[in-house]
Order: C-alpha cells, then structure tokens, then sequence
C-alpha cells in the first residue's frame, strides 16, 4: 500500500500549521494510467461526485425521454445544489410533471446554503424542506426512473430495482465489483470503490460513442457544463471551475472527493482527501487541472483554490490554504 501524499497546506506565518494528505488517479478511456498519488488501490466511498453515474439508468432506460427531461434536469439529477430557488423551483415542477410531490422524497429536509435564501424563507413563513435538500435533483430522477420501472416508492432500499440499476451501472463504470455500500447523507445508498475504479468510471463517462450508455453519458455531461450554476451555485467550486474550462465537467463529494471529467482528452481524475476536508480537495482537484492543462492557472477560479486566504473576524488575511507542488502546478 502506498502512502498518501501531501497535497494541500495551510500556512500562518511563516510557519506550516497544517498538512492535508490524499491520493488521486488521472486514467485514459482506454484504461492506461496518466498519472497517480499516494494509493490508487485505496477503497473509498465516492459520496456525490459519482452522481452522473448513479444517473445514467434515468437516462439508459429512457426514463429521462418519457417524462421530457431536458438538459436543466439532467444537470440538476447531477447535482449538489445549494436549495437556491433556481434550484427548488425546477425541482418542484419536474415533479409536477411526473403527477408526484416533494413528499415522494426520501432524502430529507436541508436549509438551503446561503444565508440570504435562509433569511427569504424566514421572512415567507416557511421553513426547510426536501426541495432544498442539496441532492434533491438526483432523488427525483429516481423518482422518475422508479414511476418508468412501476416500481415501489422506497426507491432508496437497496434491493429496489432504482438501486439495482444504480449498482450494476457503477460496477460495471468502474469495472470492480463494489465491496458494498454506505448510506449516504440524503439516505441513498452509497457504493464504495477504489480510487482507480472512480478514475476509470469517469474516464469511461468520455466514451460517447459506447452504444446506448455513451450517448447517455454524452447528455449527462454536456448537461452538466450548460448548466455549472444548477450543479453546484454562486460561489461553489464545481460551478466555478466548470466555467473557467472549456468543456470538463467536475463534481465534489463529500469527505474530500472530487472528480473531473474531459471528454475531448478522454480523460477522467479522481481524488480523495483523507482527511475529508473540501478545501484541501479543491485545492488539490485545482492543481490537477492546470497541470493536465484543462484550467489556466492564472483564472480567478483557479486562483481561489490553489492560494486560499483564511480571513479572520476582523477581515484580515490570517492564513493561506496552498496547493503544494505534488502535480507540479504550485502557485
């Protein structure tokens, strides 16, 4: 096994305060290794940057065409959204038009992200609800895939035929049999694979032209870079780095995840942070990019994740978050 690498620092002062360590896999389409860190072999739970795989059975089993599903759903069953109403309101006339209700959740009620929507909701009497849940959009597209399989509500029991589908779709993606599964905070299974698995998974996501799963990988990404802002927000990294690239899809997950997808170079990453801390992951995941020259360096976005000023109260630039050199794109 090998060790992790140290992929992230924080500095105050002149002095290193803190280290995040992590592994990552860059992997071809066509299964070659571009590059590695720390442990490949190393088995995690992917949390949400694998949602674009959990959604292809929607999309494979035209689902997604019998219910009229365009681009704005498809990117919003990929995302990690921040309860913003350009979220919500989607959201909730998807299912409108499925004849279902936010009750037909199963992931539970959030607060929306930003505090400006916390305090718009307040003032309007309401209170958090499912819609607001950051992965809604990928509950309602098992929503949608459950009602095309006539199949039970409880569409996040492992053994439903939405879950199913998800499993075979991921394991074969990733082309390991998954060592089980985890629930996930929106209460959804959550199955686990290496980092190299994940790596290969999406770098499989590039392959348009595999039959029926390659041409529902096609939308789902091409959904996913029309649309940064639905899967993440203002301000959220995957949105932000999205925009700044020409064509690469990204996703974080939590607990230090990330992946990007490159169809034009048939390229897939994958990274994990042990720690699990996001900003390390950003930071990492931003390195990785302008080292495998999707992302100028010199972009605001970039910037944002590979030099991070920690401000305290008072607005005073403490400390600094830096991505090392271990890809050789330090600032």
């Amino acid at each position: 096994m090998q060790e992790p690498v140290i992929m992230a620092e924080l500095w105050r002062g002149a002095l290193l305060e803190s280290t995040h360590r992590g592994h990552a896999v860059v992997m071809h389409r066509d299964g070659d290794v571009i590059d590695s860190w720390g442990d490949p072999a190393k088995v995690i739970f992917p949390r949400s940057s694998c949602k674009m795989i959990q959604a292809l059975p929607l999309v494979e089993s035209g689902a997604a065409a019998a219910a009229g599903l365009g681009p704005a759903q498809l990117a919003l069953a990929c995302a990690s959204h921040q309860g913003a109403p350009m979220h919500t309101d989607r959201i909730s006339a998807w299912l409108h038009g499925l004849g279902r209700s936010e009750a037909d959740l199963r992931c539970g009620p959030q607060p929306p992200s930003a505090a400006a929507d916390r305090d718009a909701m307040r003032a309007a009497g309401g209170a958090p609800g499912q819609l607001h849940n950051t992965c809604s959009g990928k509950h309602a597209g098992f929503v949608t895939l459950a009602r095309h399989l006539d199949a039970g509500a409880d569409y996040i029991d492992p053994d439903h035929p939405v879950q199913r589908a998800v499993r075979s779709a991921f394991e074969d993606m990733t082309g390991e049999a998954s060592p089980g599964f985890g629930i996930d905070g929106c209460s959804a299974p959550n199955f686990a694979t290496s980092i190299a698995g994940l790596a290969r998974a999406a770098a499989r996501m590039t392959d348009f032209n595999d039959g029926v799963r390659g041409r529902a990988a096609e939308r789902l990404i091409a959904a996913m870079i029309a649309h940064p802002l639905l899967v993440a927000g203002e301000g959220r990294a995957c949105s932000e780095l999205m925009s700044a690239m020409d064509g690469v899809a990204v996703k974080t997950g939590a607990e230090g995840v990330f992946i990007a997808i490159a169809p034009a170079r048939g390229i897939g990453v994958a990274l994990k942070i042990e720690d699990g801390a996001t900003r390390a992951s950003e930071a990492a995941m931003a390195a990785i990019l302008v080292r495998l020259g999707l992302l100028d360096r010199s972009h605001r976005a970039a910037q944002r994740r590979l030099n991070v000023a920690q401000p305290n109260r008072r607005g005073m630039d403490a400390a600094y978050l830096r991505a090392t050199d271990f890809a050789g794109s330090a600032p």
